[in-house]
C-alpha cells in the first residue's frame, strides 16, 4: 500500500464518491461554502456522504462556521472531520475540536516564508494542519483556487501533526511536489475538474495513481 494519503476535495455527487473510493483516496471533502461552485446543501451532502465506504474518511470544509451552523451540518451529514477553511483562531479551533467530537484539520494559506509562523501554533490544537496556497487579496475563495506555491517553504520540514499539501496540484504536477516536500499527504480539488466545480472522474483516477506510484529512483 501507497504511503501517499490522498484527498479529493469538493465531491457533488454519490457517483463522484464512489470513483474516489475505487480511485483509492483516504479523504473524500465536501464543501459547505456557498460562494463556491463546489458548495451542497445538507440534503444533497447527507447523499452523497452515505455513497462513502466504510474507511474513505468524510471531511466537511467550513469557513469561519458559526456553532448553529455546525450543529445542523454535523446533525444531518455524517462525517469524520470538520476542515477549518477560515481565518478561525487557535482558540476557535479548540472550541470547535471540544464541542463537536470531532477531528479538525486547519487549513493555513501560505505565500511566502513568513505565513509559516502561525503553523507551530496551530499544530499545538488542530489534528491535522493543510497547507495550501495563499489566495490573492481579491479572491472569491479561500482555497480550490488552483493556485500552487513556492513548495521549497516546505520542504522537509516537520510539525507536531500530520500535515498535507494543497494548492494547485494535477496530475501532471503532484509526484515532482511530493519529491520536493515530502508530503505525506496531498490534496485536490480544482487540479481534477473539467470545468469549475464538476469533477472529472478521470483525473481522479489519474491523480490517485501519480500521487501513490512508488517514486522512480532517479540516476545519479
Amino acid at each position: 500500500m501507497s504511503a501517499i494519503r490522498v484527498k479529493i476535495c469538493g465531491l457533488k455527487t454519490p457517483e463522484d464518491m464512489l470513483v474516489v473510493a475505487k480511485a483509492g483516496a483516504h479523504y473524500a471533502g465536501l464543501v459547505f461554502y456557498p460562494p463556491s461552485p463546489r458548495n451542497l446543501d445538507l440534503q444533497t451532502a447527507r447523499d452523497v456522504a452515505l455513497a462513502a465506504p466504510v474507511g474513505l474518511a468524510k471531511v466537511a470544509l467550513v469557513v469561519d462556521a458559526s456553532d448553529d451552523d455546525l450543529d445542523a451540518l454535523v446533525a444531518e451529514v455524517p462525517l469524520d472531520m470538520l476542515q477549518l477553511h477560515g481565518s478561525e483562531t487557535p482558540e476557535r479551533v479548540a472550541e470547535i475540536r471540544a464541542r463537536f467530537g470531532l477531528p479538525v484539520m486547519k487549513a493555513i494559506g501560505v505565500a511566502d516564508e513568513g505565513d509559516l509562523a502561525g503553523l507551530m501554533e496551530m499544530s499545538l490544537v488542530a489534528d491535522q494542519l493543510l497547507i495550501d496556497a495563499k489566495p490573492p487579496k481579491n479572491a472569491d475563495l479561500p482555497g480550490g483556487n488552483g493556485l500552487s506555491f513556492d513548495w521549497r517553504l516546505v520542504a522537509q520540514r516537520r510539525w507536531l501533526k500530520p500535515w498535507m499539501l494543497a494548492g494547485g496540484l494535477s496530475a501532471e504536477n503532484v509526484a515532482e511536489a511530493i519529491r520536493l516536500t515530502n508530503a505525506r499527504q496531498v490534496d485536490v480539488s480544482s487540479g481534477v475538474e473539467s470545468v469549475r466545480g464538476i469533477k472529472d472522474h478521470g483525473k481522479i483516477a489519474a491523480f490517485a495513481r501519480a500521487a501513490m506510484a512508488p517514486p522512480i529512483p532517479r540516476l545519479r
